[in-house]
């Protein structure tokens, strides 16, 4: 079963200021500078509403992988790529399915430059930049480049209002949240060994982001 984010977040301090629903003056805001800096955007008024608009943008016969992501566990994607009725490739099935360990490592490095890569985020500046970080680089390697495509999901939770203030999230409500999630699930420290600040995409409609109007990841 995929864990939840009520699975451990009363076992983490965080600063809750950074996690709150932003007004709808904030998530406009969001939008029209996400779109300024050549995102494309999709607002969706529920989990379920996400996971249709996320259903809707992937075609047929692609490959598709996703970094792991606590929204996309919530909002069903993760389940739903593995079991689902669809017509896509899920490269995640294909590599957890692979026994020796160098081999599904060299099959996680190719699956970055999948055609649909998805994944969330840790924070999103309402001036339009895209903050997140990883221990090993598998959620976020894909992001900047490799992948054809890149659909990012996010709850409107984690727009605050600059780009200082998305840093500070990462530090403050995205880390102690994943730390505790990695002890519990790993057994191990998580750690902010590679981040990303994801300032603009230049390939139109390359990168789409996905805000819905509810609390979700972190």
């Amino acid at each position: 079963m995929s864990q939840q984010k009520s699975d451990y977040v009363d076992d983490a301090e965080i600063d809750a200021t950074l996690d709150e629903l932003p007004t709808d003056e904030a998530v406009e805001e969001a939008v029209e500078n996400l779109e300024e800096n050549g995102f494309d955007v999709v607002v969706a008024d529920s989990a379920e509403e996400a996971l249709e608009a996320i259903q809707s943008q992937i075609p047929a016969g692609v490959s598709v992988m996703n970094g792991h992501s606590t929204t996309l566990e919530e909002i069903g994607f993760a389940d739903y790529l593995s079991e689902g009725d669809h017509e896509w490739e899920s490269l995640a099935d294909e590599i957890w399915s692979i026994d020796d360990d160098a081999k599904r490592q060299a099959a996680r490095r190719a699956s970055q430059t999948a055609d649909y890569f998805l994944g969330g985020i840790n924070a999103i500046a309402q001036t339009g930049e895209l903050v997140a970080a990883d221990r090993s680089g598998s959620r976020i390697g894909a992001y900047p480049f490799a992948a054809s495509n890149v659909v990012i999901v996010s709850g409107v939770n984690k727009i605050v209002p600059t780009l200082d203030d998305a840093l500070e999230r990462l530090e403050s409500v995205a880390y102690p949240l994943e730390n505790e999630r990695a002890q519990e699930a790993y057994g191990v420290d998580s750690a902010i060994a590679k981040e990303l600040i994801f300032r603009q995409e230049l390939e139109e409609g390359r990168t789409t982001v996905v805000l819905v109007r509810e609390q979700l990841g972190y």
